[in-house]
């Protein structure tokens, strides 16, 4: 027999080799001899399996993916299954198989509206993906045991599908609104942005006039009940008080007599003139007539504050994050400062929204304003004694920048020289009902405020009740009865 040199390390040994290289070391036993005959015969049966999945980049919610799954193999195939791995990897649910024994396959989510379709035996379509579909995927591939023919032997890859949603839905709201104006003291204000949909949660920042604001960041600590100002935001600077108050309202030409003299705002309860008074008018016994001559009348004032500040307002920024079920995020974010109505009247801020999955950011934007003049409705437009009186604000007058009023103004309702119908001293909303108005009202005149912290407008009309024919009659009946 010729003498066999020892194998250098990594050469394959030749199982017609063994037994000479048995004696010639003397140190192999017949069960290494064994376990190296057995796994030669177990490599020929079993034959060899590998999956592999290419890695996807993140789609954007409504795309189409492909999942295609790679395996090699010598074996005979058995079968492909597709899962969808839920929980942390607990619970895998399958959506897709391929059978090669019948070469059919067939879907697992017919409860969901089959979405999948299988391209070519391991490669599913998924077709308008969701952000539900965003997770783990695995792959198992089954071959045909090559000893027994009856056993499947499997291999697995996973993939992970990352869907991004833009965010569908942007919005600037004023916080703690509607909110007072105050004439003498600053105040802080607080805009709030909020981005809803997007997954990853998106960047959001503000903008004045279309420039990037320089912000501070900061955590907010405060609670919507402790009012608008936020735990980081400086004081106010000390106010400069004026004596005078130039832009306080010029006392409206309406309001005067034509000798120039104050005229009576008629809160006192006027006189009725009687039926025959009326007929020497020349005027029809049925109809009503009013019991003064005076047109109602509207009186629009402005108030402006007495403060200003001379430096450039510090803006301070905080935003959350808010996971959501369905996987997006809804992000706030708040811009805070101190408020100055001389210099943020008309000011232009935008909110844009940045997020991987669109090409342009999205925006929003609102133009802060003061209030100018409600204009003021009142139904009906010919009260009688008795009727119920509906004053409404119908809107405002449109200024320079063409926007409504923001943020949302303070309504309160109040009667010159007296109190309301009801005894109250005043109302808020943006209605004011009179039930079954007294001839006594005739005259009087109601003021609307509206409101909100860039600045004040009154507004006032004057109640006109015209004399209820109906009531009269009912009165007299009696009378007429008797005579």
């Amino acid at each position: 027999m010729a003498g066999i040199t020892q194998p250098r390390p990594g050469e394959h040994v030749n199982a017609n080799g063994v037994w000479d290289l048995l004696q010639n070391m003397g140190k192999m036993t017949v069960f290494s001899l064994c376990l190296l005959l057995c796994a030669d015969l177990l490599d020929l049966a079993v034959g060899y399996l590998t999956v592999t999945i290419e890695p996807l980049p993140p789609v954007v919610v409504g795309e189409t993916v492909t999942l295609k799954c790679n395996f090699k193999t010598d074996g005979r195939l058995r079968e492909i299954v597709w899962y969808r791995v839920t929980d942390g990897g607990t619970i895998k649910q399958k959506i897709f198989t391929y059978d090669a024994m019948f070469n059919t396959n067939y879907s697992h989510m017919e409860d969901y509206r089959r979405r999948e379709d299988l391209v070519y035996q391991s490669t599913v379509r998924l077709p308008e993906v969701r952000i539900s579909d965003n997770g783990p995927y695995e792959c198992h591939v089954g071959i045909y045991d090559r000893a027994t023919r009856e056993k499947v032997v499997l291999a697995s890859g996973n993939v992970f599908l990352t869907v991004m949603s833009p965010p569908n839905n942007i919005s600037v709201v004023a916080e703690n609104t509607p909110a007072p104006f105050s004439r003498y003291q600053a105040q802080n204000f607080t805009l709030v942005c909020t981005a809803k949909g997007g997954k990853p949660a998106p960047s959001v920042y503000f903008k004045r006039d279309g420039e990037l604001i320089e912000v501070i960041s900061y955590t907010q600590t405060s609670t919507p009940e402790q009012g608008g100002g936020s735990a980081g935001v400086r004081g106010a600077r000390p106010l400069i008080s004026r004596d005078l108050d130039d832009t306080k309202l010029q006392r409206s030409l309406s309001l005067l007599d034509p000798e120039g003299r104050s005229a009576r705002l008629n809160t006192e309860s006027p006189k009725r003139e009687s039926p025959q008074r009326i007929h020497t008018q020349g005027q029809q016994a049925h109809e009503p007539s009013p019991a003064t001559e005076v047109i109602p009348e509207t009186v629009v004032s402005r108030e402006f504050p007495r403060w200003v500040r001379n430096t450039d307002p510090l803006y301070y920024f905080s935003h959350t994050n808010i996971p959501q079920s369905d996987g997006s995020v809804v992000v706030q974010a708040r811009l805070t400062w101190t408020l100055n109505p001389q210099l943020d009247n008309d000011a232009l801020f935008s909110c844009e929204v940045k997020h991987p999955a669109l090409s342009m950011p999205m925006q929003t934007e609102v133009t802060l304003s003061a209030p100018k003049g409600p204009k003021l409705l009142m139904t009906p437009t010919r009260a009688k004694v008795g009727d119920t009186v509906r004053i409404t604000v119908q809107g405002f007058q449109v200024g320079s920048s063409g926007n409504e009023v923001f943020p949302e103004p303070l309504f309160t309702w109040t009667r010159v020289g007296g109190r309301l119908l009801d005894g109250s001293a005043e109302r808020e909303g943006k209605e004011l009902i009179l039930e079954r108005v007294p001839a006594e009202l005739n005259g009087s005149m109601y003021r609307c405020t509206a409101q909100n912290p860039l600045g004040s407008t009154d507004t006032h009309t004057r109640l006109i009740v015209f004399e209820n024919p109906s009531m009269m009659k009912n009165t007299q009946n009696p009378n007429i009865q008797h005579g």
